[in-house]
């Protein structure tokens, strides 16, 4: 069974990401053929990126570093769910990717973000940092503008055709999640 991550790219106190993912995942988990779980960074604790040597050279020093290369090596896809701080992602979801490398490799990942602009501009950045590790971005992308998806901020009220946009990108996700595994295997 194809297996993806529905990462928090937020570890703020107080962040709204809980309430967004929670969401993400309710709808992703009644898709049968899939299996969705959630991988909240916060619980993570992963420091600033602190290895001595490349995560592309594949030796990976601290305990944390190989508990997360094993996590992420677990999945066949992801879902980032991002925020937008100052026009970027956040440091956190940033600074994940940067810790391991051939785990990433030869699989799909798709972008549910928020913000003043509906976060856009955090998956441009991620996008790009994901290629680089050899991720496959699929086109679909569900933005949540703060202004008409969180009418009573902090209260997350998604408009009713999120969950139309929602189903567009898991199924992009799922699709190019399962083609990829014939490249990895």
């Amino acid at each position: 069974m194809t297996k993806i991550a529905v990462i928090v790219g937020s570890t703020r106190p107080g962040r709204i990401a809980g309430n967004v993912v929670d969401w993400v995942h309710r709808v992703a988990s009644k898709r049968p053929e899939v299996e969705y779980e959630v991988v909240d960074l916060a619980e993570w604790n992963l420091p600033l990126y602190d290895e001595e040597i490349p995560a592309a050279v594949g030796q990976y020093a601290g305990e944390h570093t190989k508990r997360w290369a094993e996590k992420i090596a677990s999945f066949d896809g992801f879902v980032v769910v991002t925020p937008e701080y100052n026009h970027a992602p956040s440091a956190a979801v940033k600074n994940a990717f940067d810790f391991v490398y051939a785990e990433w490799r030869d699989k799909a990942i798709g972008f549910v973000s928020y913000g003043g602009a509906g976060g856009v501009r955090a998956v441009e950045q991620l996008k790009l940092v994901a290629i680089e590790v050899g991720l496959a971005p699929v086109s679909a992308q569900l933005a949540l503008p703060i202004g008409s998806d969180f009418p009573t901020y902090p209260e997350f009220t998604p408009q009713p055709s999120r969950e139309d946009e929602l189903t567009r990108v898991l199924d992009q996700v799922e699709s190019w999640s399962q083609a990829l595994a014939t490249v990895r295997a």
